[in-house]
């Protein structure tokens, strides 16, 4: 019996043609000139691949890692309207010791948005999370650390709750999911619609709306998300799903009564001046889930981007000592 055909991977986005032009009504776009920059510093450390699901669609993930002896694989999700390459500042830090797999999230960068039907929170919560689990299943079919940044956060409790993909460690930056709680401001400004609001109002309004962290990199990440939300079109799928997640009144999807099931270890990090999720969230989730432990920033909603100096060595610590059994 033949071996069927090994996954098809590549550095293109699906439904490109060779210039870079979409394909399609809907198709994802290409890469806009900011993450075309940061995309080369990274290489050849840490390069993009395009995996085609055989579900359907397709997954981004920037991949990298040592040639040989990685100490564990390291799955990194990033929050709404950003994309993999946002985790620039630990990508290639983190690709000298382990094996690095930053996702774009379905809708979301250079994945595709999954042909599902949204009618409920739960539904929501497959739209992003099954085409990960596929994926995942494909390039990482070993144990994974997942580290998820607020959506992202919620896709590796899903991952963790859900089993398929053997979760050995959790990290959860500012993460929904852990509980009801969203401040009324960003409820407005989710469903006013960034992408919208970044098109109409131009970079300027939306760094004084999302001012990024003072420094060149920081700068550089500020501009790759005005450039992410000013996409021609739009998310349209993947902003619709966030919001049925995240509605305008009533409680946000959440697991807060399935936290005991995460036996694994858990490292919270949450900015102390977070305005969209609560820093309370990470402490009454340290409460339920067995292993976990926070870690309080002085920061906003993205202590990985804003004080990457504070957040990179607590990572790599529980990475270590999670991995020698200390």
């Amino acid at each position: 019996m033949s071996r069927p055909p090994p996954p098809r991977r590549s550095p293109l986005p699906p439904r490109w043609d060779a210039a870079g032009r979409p394909g399609a009504p809907g198709a994802t776009p290409p890469v806009g000139p900011v993450e075309a920059g940061l995309l080369a510093q990274l290489a050849p450390a840490v390069v993009p691949q395009v995996h085609w699901l055989p579900g359907g669609g397709a997954v981004r993930i920037l991949e990298g890692g040592p040639p040989e002896g990685a100490r564990s694989t390291v799955v990194w999700l990033h929050g709404r309207g950003h994309c993999a390459t946002h985790a620039f500042p630990s990508l290639t830090a983190l690709a000298r010791h382990h094996r690095v797999l930053a996702l774009d999230l379905p809708g979301f960068g250079q994945s595709t948005a999954p042909d599902l039907a949204v009618r409920s929170p739960e539904d929501a919560a497959r739209f992003f999370t099954a085409p990960v689990e596929e994926a995942l299943g494909l390039v990482a079919p070993g144990p994974v650390t997942v580290v998820g940044h607020s959506l992202g956060g919620l896709v590796a409790l899903e991952l963790a709750l859900r089993g398929t993909v053997p979760v050995e460690r959790l990290v959860l930056v500012d993460a929904m999911g852990l509980g009801p709680e969203m401040t009324r401001a960003s409820r407005l400004f989710f469903h006013a619609g960034p992408e919208r609001l970044a098109r109409n109002l131009g970079p300027w309004a939306m760094a004084r709306m999302l001012p990024p962290p003072p420094t060149p990199l920081g700068v550089k990440l500020g501009a790759l998300g005005y450039e992410l939300l000013a996409v021609p079109g739009g998310r349209p799928e993947a902003a619709r799903a966030f919001n049925t997640l995240a509605p305008l009144t009533g409680p946000v999807f959440h697991r807060r009564e399935r936290l005991g099931e995460v036996k694994v270890p858990v490292l919270l990090i949450w900015g102390e001046r977070d305005e969209t999720l609560p820093v309370s969230l990470a402490d009454e989730a340290a409460r339920g889930l067995p292993q976990a432990r926070v870690l309080r920033v002085n920061c906003g909603h993205s202590p990985q981007l804003e004080r990457p100096e504070r957040v990179l060595p607590e990572l790599k610590a529980f990475l270590d000592a999670e991995r020698t059994g200390d």
